[in-house]
């Protein structure tokens, strides 16, 4: 047999990478520990999830997190388990997913934008944006402004209202669309996340007109103790 062919890389058979369940497993947390994980952002990596989430709660589990799995809304994220109770043996873990309070802007931008999407869902859901919630920068500071005291300097308070849409959107509850044609030169276009139905809940938004009161005499400068929904 001739030595040159035996030494010839065409003889050998090229082996392919093998995808395994660990290394699947491996990519999930790795994503989930990351950020959250949208089933239309990744078809593949979403199946995974299904497939999988029993040995993923495991896992996370022992890190003191929880799998918050949403299937009817395609998302999925982690976030720290309840704390133990006082008259609980069990000790005290440090955070891995820190909690972040959030100021009055965010906290009211978030309910404005909650309270937007239980009306969008309630009248179908259904539009050019294929059941998605897609507003314009001129609807978000619409949604704000009426909620602002009269005589604020038109270009402050668009300024303003910017940077918490810039704060909400990095928390991951608003999504900034690429242009499309139709869009107006220049205007910016946000989907709302629906992770945001996770962190206000049903109850939070029921009491929505009592908590605006009481946003609304924040800013005639009534202090008051209301907060709004935290972000883990």
């Amino acid at each position: 047999m001739d030595d040159e062919l035996l030494n010839t890389p065409a003889t050998y058979p090229q082996l392919q990478p093998m995808v395994t369940p660990s290394s699947d497993l491996s990519v999930l947390l790795i994503n989930l520990l990351k950020s959250v994980l949208y089933r239309d952002a990744d078809e593949r990596l979403w199946a995974g999830l299904l497939n999988l989430q029993a040995r993923v709660r495991d896992y996370v589990a022992v890190l003191n997190l929880e799998l918050v799995l949403d299937e009817a809304e395609g998302y999925a994220f982690l976030k720290s388990r309840p704390e133990a109770t006082d008259d609980e043996a069990a000790p005290r873990l440090p955070r891995l997913v820190a909690r972040r309070p959030l100021s009055f802007a965010v906290s009211l931008l978030l309910a404005l934008l909650r309270k937007k999407l239980a009306e969008f869902d309630a009248g179908g859901g259904q539009d050019a944006h294929a059941g998605r919630l897609v507003l314009s920068r001129d609807d978000v500071v619409e949604l704000v402004r009426v909620f602002l005291p009269d005589g604020t300097n038109e270009t402050k308070l668009i300024d303003q209202i910017e940077t918490t849409i810039n704060k909400v959107a990095e928390l991951g509850f608003l999504h900034k669309l690429k242009p499309s044609g139709g869009a107006a030169a220049g205007q910016a276009s946000y989907e709302v996340r629906r992770i945001l139905k996770a962190f206000v809940d049903a109850q939070w938004l029921a009491e929505f007109d009592a908590r605006l009161a009481s946003y609304q005499s924040e800013l005639a400068g009534v202090s008051n103790n209301k907060e709004g929904p935290k972000h883990d």
